[in-house]
Parts: C-alpha cells; sequence; structure tokens
C-alpha cells in the first residue's frame, strides 16, 4: 500500500478480495482514543488490518472473507466487557486484540463467561482471567518472564540500588512486585516512589538523597512520564542515573518526536527477534507502508494474531467451541517464530511461551534506530 490509511471507524473493516458468501467475522479489541496508548492501539490494528488483507487475499477462510469487525476499548475496562457482550450477540467466531492489560483482563473474563474465544494480543499481566479458562489465549509473554528478564539486565548493567517512579495500578503494581521479588534474592533494592505525590522536581530530589544508579517509570505516557525524563535530564545531581521504561514508551515515535535526545539510552521490553525472518521482514515494509513510519512490536503482534485465529478457524471450523478446542493443536508460523500454546502456571490461560523478549533502547547517536541490550 502507498499511502498510510485514514483512521479506521469503530465498526467497520476492509472487505475481502478474491473471496465470495458470508463473512466470517472476528471481534477486535484496540485502544483507539485517550486515555487509552491510542498510538499502540492503532499499531495494533495496523497488523490486524495488514493480516486480514493476506488472508483474504489468500482465499479467505474456506473460499469466505474474513472480517474484523473492531470496537474502541479506550482503556475503560468496563467498555471493553461491554463491547465482548456486543461481539458476541453480533455472532463473532472469535476475539482478538487490546493492548492494555486491564482491559484485556476485563475482557478476558467477559470471553471466559460467554463462552468466546479470544486470542490476546499485548497484554502481559499474569493473570488475565481469574480462574484456568479454556475459551482464552495470549501472544505476549506473561509480565513475569519479561519483567525478570528486565531485573538481570538491570543488575547486569550494575544497578542494584533502583527507584521506581510509579503510580497505581494493578499492573504497575504487579511490574513492582515482580522486580522486587526477583532483585531482593540477588542483593538489588527497590525504593517506591509515588508519582502522585511528588513534583518532577520533587522526584529528582528523592533520587539524588536516596543515592539510586536507576529509576524506572512505572507511569503513563505522555504524562507524567515526558516531564519526568526532561526533569531527570536537566538535574546535574543525576547526570549518572539510569532511566529505564520496562512496559514499553520509548518503542513508538510519539516518545522520540516529544524527547528527541532525551529519550534515547531509556531501555526497554520489546518482543521481537534479534533478527526477522523472511514472512517477518516482509510484514515489518508492508508495515512500515501501511503506518508511514516504522512499526512497533505491537504491530507485529497483530499480525501474528490473526495470522493463528486464520488457521484454527481454516482447521477446525468457526464454531466457537471449536477454536477454543484447537488452542493446544496450533502450530503456526508467524512473524516472530512458530507459534503453540501450552498452559503455563500462574497465567489461567493458553499461552505462547516462545514469545522473544528484548531489553532495547534507542541510541543516543540516532534515536530513530534500536540498539539491543539484553535478550532473554
Amino acid at each position: 500500500m502507498s499511502t498510510p490509511p485514514s483512521p479506521p471507524s469503530p465498526s467497520s473493516s476492509p472487505q475481502a478480495q478474491r473471496t465470495d458468501g458470508p463473512p466470517v467475522r472476528i471481534g477486535v479489541l484496540a485502544p483507539l482514543t485517550r486515555p487509552g496508548w491510542a498510538e499502540a492501539g492503532h499499531h495494533l490494528l495496523a497488523g490486524i488490518e495488514l493480516a486480514v488483507h493476506d488472508v483474504n487475499e489468500a482465499g479467505g477462510i474456506g473460499g469466505r472473507p474474513l472480517e474484523p469487525v473492531v470496537r474502541d476499548t479506550a482503556a475503560d475496562p468496563q467498555r471493553a466487557a461491554a463491547a465482548v457482550e456486543e461481539l458476541a450477540r453480533l455472532g463473532v467466531a472469535a476475539l482478538a486484540g487490546e493492548y492494555h492489560s486491564v482491559v484485556a483482563r476485563a475482557a478476558a473474563a467477559r470471553a471466559d463467561a460467554l463462552g468466546v474465544p479470544f486470542l490476546c494480543s499485548s497484554a502481559v499481566l499474569d493473570a488475565l482471567t481469574g480462574q484456568p479458562t479454556e475459551w482464552v489465549a495470549r501472544l505476549a509473554p506473561p509480565q513475569s518472564r519479561g519483567w525478570r528478564i528486565y531485573a538481570d539486565f538491570l543488575l547486569g548493567a550494575g544497578h542494584s540500588r533502583i527507584a521506581v517512579a510509579a503510580e497505581p495500578s494493578v499492573y504497575w503494581a504487579s511490574g513492582l512486585r515482580i522486580l522486587r521479588d526477583h532483585l531482593a534474592p540477588r542483593g538489588g533494592t527497590v525504593l517506591e516512589l509515588d508519582k502522585r505525590a511528588l513534583t518532577p522536581a520533587a522526584l529528582c530530589d528523592e533520587l539524588a538523597g536516596n543515592r539510586a544508579t536507576a529509576v524506572l517509570l512505572l507511569v503513563g505516557h505522555p504524562e507524567p512520564a515526558v516531564p519526568v525524563v526532561k526533569a531527570v535530564r536537566r538535574d546535574r545531581r543525576l547526570a549518572g542515573i539510569a532511566i529505564g521504561a520496562p512496559a514499553g514508551q520509548p518503542e513508538f515515535a510519539g516518545w522520540a518526536a516529544l524527547l528527541g535526545d532525551d529519550g534515547a539510552a531509556v531501555p526497554f521490553l520489546r518482543y521481537l527477534p534479534e533478527r526477522l525472518g523472511p514472512l517477518g521482514a516482509r510484514v515489518g515494509k508492508a508495515l512500515r507502508e501501511r503506518l508511514a513510519e516504522a512499526p512497533s512490536f505491537v504491530a507485529f503482534e497483530g499480525y501474528d494474531t490473526v495470522a493463528v485465529l486464520a488457521e484454527v478457524l481454516r482447521s477446525h471450523g468457526t464454531d466457537r467451541a471449536g477454536v477454543a478446542a484447537a488452542w493446544p493443536r496450533v502450530a503456526v508460523e508467524g512473524t516472530r517464530g512458530r507459534i503453540t500454546f501450552s498452559r503455563t502456571p500462574g497465567t489461567g490461560v493458553w499461552q505462547w511461551d516462545a514469545t522473544p523478549v528484548e531489553v532495547v533502547d534507542r541510541d543516543p547517536a540516532a534515536p530513530d534506530r534500536f540498539r539491543i541490550l539484553h535478550s532473554g
């Protein structure tokens, strides 16, 4: 495609090419407006829509077009749960997507209750459902796996006294607990600073007074992450402190646009392999054209979600129970590797357990280029 798409409508999607018959519909959940992280949502949707295009170019689902029905969750768990109920009434064969962990958890709970298979693309919160379910599968790694890898990177880089600027959230609290539990037996300490109670300047005072060697941003983007980064970068007392953002805020172009050079050298977690194979390279090129910017790992997650669902729908039919029963038998070549699902303790869902995990940052010499710092 030669031009980036216009913003997607909240209810429709591209029609199939070279296919006929009634469409096979899948529900798609994504944060497309604020207060959701809309930039991530649009990358997720771009990957989903590109994969739908490719599926339909290849003949669809047994000659029927695959049609996504998109709903904007806007980072609202109640809105997501209502969308799941609506999409279930519309007769979708399965659900896909979502970026925010707390929102995905609400969607997964409703999908489980209603008996609608849900392949979660991006959310990482370990306990995605309150109880084990056969209806939900996930592509992104559990938070405990990724954040432990991040903690190992911190220790390897010489950081044992780490401050965390945090906002209240189940997701941030879970991340903080993972870091503490992993670092403490290895000689690391974690100091929690409540960002709600501290201005950026007051936060800098706390960092200087506690002699932290690294500060992690467990906060939203762009507010308050951007003002905090600017304040730390400009405080001479903190010239040697490292800034980290394990949740991935620096992945997107908006981070670089707002922070410029200040946004470089902020390590974060990214779910891509060191090198993409032929499929990943082809998809990456097409995503770049569609987005008019470098695709994030979230866009690849979106593509892989549809690739998995399309294979399941082709091989196991469009009956919801049949789709859910197929999770343990899936074997699909995705953009980032071969995708299979197994039961991972503590998650309650079918989990791709070979998701590639990297710690990367933006290169200070060229902030539009990423450096791989650690792999796990």
